[in-house]
C-alpha cells in the first residue's frame, strides 16, 4: 500500500527500559519463534489439536502478500493485484505480508521451528493487493477487492485498515455487505489514534478488534467505542521483506485483526456448516474479560472480551439465529450519520485521512529484541499465578489464556533478516 503508518512513541520507550536492564543471550535458537508471545498466551499446541484452518481461505486486503517468504510458501494463492503493478505476490510495505504470517505462517526450517507461526497455519491466503495516494487509500481499489475476495471463495476477509470512505451507503460499505450477504465474516481494526471506532470497523456486522498487550490489558492507542472483540495486538513479531531481517515487530490493531480472522478460520474450519453470523456468535460467546473484572458487555475497549480460540472451539455454545448477534440493534448505522447515506458524499470523506491499522514496527534483530517481547511475557506468566493458580490453556468453561478463570459479559439480545543475513542492526521505527 505504501500509506504511511501512525506511529507510537510507547514501543520505543518499553524497549529502551529493556535495553537498560538485559543483555544475556537467547536460550533458544530462534529468537523470532520464542517471541510470539501471543501462540503462548492461546496454547497454540493445544488449539492446533482440535482445528489449524484447513480448508479456509482467508483474504488479506492490504499491501500484497510476498508468497517467496519462507515462513508462507505453498500458502498464498494467485490473488489479484488491482494496482497497476498486477501483482498480487508483491509487496513493497511489508504490511500485507505480515498480516498473511499471523494468519497462516508455518514457519521454515527443521520441522517448521523458526520463524513465524500462524494461528491458522493450514488455511490459504488469498492476497488481494490495493494502492494508495500518498497517505490515502485507494477506496475504489480495495472495496472491488472485497467483492473479488468473495467471488473466488474466501470466507474470511481480512481489513488491516481504517477508511473514513468507508461509511454506511458508501461503496466500500456495499462491497462489505455484498461480502457479509455471501456468508463471508468481515474482521476489521478498530484504529490505533485512541479514538472512536473507525470505518470499516464500525460498519453494521464488521467484527471490530481492539488489541491488548502481553499482560492482556488493553492497548491505550487503541479505538474505543462499538468493539466486538480484542486480541493480541503489542509487540507482535511478523513476517516483512522489507526488513533486512525478514520481520518485524509491530503494534497496532492491524495484527490484533488478524489474530481474530485466524481464529474466525480455525472456526470455519471446524463448523462448516454455521453460517458466518453463528461463527460470529461462537466468537462473542466464547470471549472473556478475563482478568479485569467489574467489566460488562459490551465493554468500549473489549467489546465482549478478548478472543480466546482454544474455548471458541470446544465450548458447548448453542448456533443461535443464522443472522448472528451483530446485525441487529447495531449502533454503527447512526454513527456519523452526518456523513451521508449514498455515494454523492464519497469526495468530502475521501479528503479524510485514511490509514493501516498497524501503529508502528521495530526491526527484529538477534537475542536482545526478542528479549523485549520475552520480558513481557514472564510479566504476564507472573501476573497471571498472582490471580489465579491456574494455569492450564483455553477450554470449555475452564481456563482462559494465561490461565485465567472465564468471566462472560452480557451478550447481544436474542443470541445464545531472514535468517543468517548478516550482523544484526539497532532496532529502529521504520518510516
Amino acid at each position: 500500500m505504501g500509506v504511511k503508518r501512525v506511529r507510537s512513541a510507547t514501543g520505543v520507550l518499553a524497549l529502551t527500559g529493556i535495553l537498560l536492564l538485559t543483555s544475556a543471550p537467547m536460550a533458544s535458537a530462534d529468537q523470532v519463534r520464542d517471541a510470539q508471545w501471543p501462540l503462548t498466551v492461546y496454547d497454540a499446541d493445544k488449539v492446533w489439536k482440535t482445528s489449524q484452518g484447513e480448508g479456509v481461505t482467508v483474504a488479506v486486503i492490504d499491501s500484497g502478500v510476498d508468497a517467496s517468504h519462507p515462513d508462507l510458501t505453498g500458502q498464498v494463492l494467485p490473488g489479484k493485484d488491482f494496482t497497476n503493478a498486477d501483482d498480487p505476490h508483491k509487496d513493497d510495505d511489508g504490511h500485507g505480508t505480515g498480516m498473511a504470517s499471523l494468519i497462516a505462517g508455518h514457519g521454515h526450517g527443521t520441522n517448521g521451528s523458526s520463524g513465524v507461526v500462524g494461528l491458522a497455519p493450514k488455511a490459504k491466503i488469498l492476497p488481494i493487493r490495493y494502492g494508495s495516494n500518498g497517505d490515502k487509500l485507494n477506496t475504489v481499489e480495495w472495496a472491488a477487492g472485497v467483492r473479488y475476495a468473495v467471488d473466488h471463495g474466501a470466507t474470511v476477509i481480512n481489513l488491516s485498515l481504517v477508511d473514513s470512505a468507508a461509511y454506511p451507503g458508501s461503496k466500500a460499505a456495499k462491497a462489505i455487505k455484498y461480502a457479509q450477504d455471501h456468508d463471508a465474516v468481515v474482521v476489521a481494526g478498530a484504529g490505533n489514534d485512541a479514538g472512536t471506532v473507525n470505518y470499516p470497523a464500525a460498519l453494521p456486522g464488521v467484527v471490530a478488534v481492539s488489541a491488548v498487550d502481553q499482560g492482556l490489558n488493553f492497548w491505550s492507542k487503541s479505538n474505543t467505542g462499538d468493539v466486538t472483540v480484542a486480541a493480541p495486538g503489542v509487540e507482535t513479531p511478523q513476517a516483512d521483506p522489507t526488513s533486512s531481517s525478514g520481520y518485524v515487530v509491530a503494534n497496532g490493531t492491524s495484527g490484533s485483526t488478524a489474530y481474530v480472522s485466524a481464529i474466525v478460520a480455525l472456526l470455519r474450519s471446524k463448523y462448516p456448516d454455521l453460517t458466518a453470523g453463528q461463527i460470529i456468535n461462537r466468537l462473542v460467546k466464547s470471549a472473556s474479560f478475563l482478568q479485569h473484572e467489574g467489566k460488562k458487555a459490551p465493554d468500549r475497549e473489549l467489546g465482549y472480551g478478548i478472543a480466546r480460540p482454544g474455548t471458541a472451539l470446544t465450548m458447548d455454545i448453542p448456533k443461535g439465529p443464522k443472522q448472528g448477534p451483530l446485525l441487529k440493534g447495531s449502533s454503527s448505522t447512526a454513527t456519523n450519520s452526518a456523513a451521508g447515506s449514498d455515494d454523492s458524499d464519497s469526495s468530502t470523506h475521501a479528503k479524510k485521512e485514511k490509514k493501516k491499522s498497524s501503529s508502528g514496527k521495530i526491526l527484529l534483530f538477534g537475542g536482545i529484541a526478542a528479549l523485549v517481547v520475552i520480558a513481557g511475557i514472564l510479566v504476564a506468566v507472573l501476573r497471571n499465578r498472582r490471580n489465579n493458580g491456574n494455569n492450564g490453556g483455553p477450554g470449555p468453561g475452564g481456563a482462559a489464556p494465561g490461565g485465567y478463570p472465564s468471566q462472560p459479559g452480557t451478550y447481544p439480545s436474542g443470541q445464545q533478516q531472514y535468517p543468517g543475513s548478516g550482523s544484526p542492526q539497532p532496532p529502529q521505527w521504520r518510516q
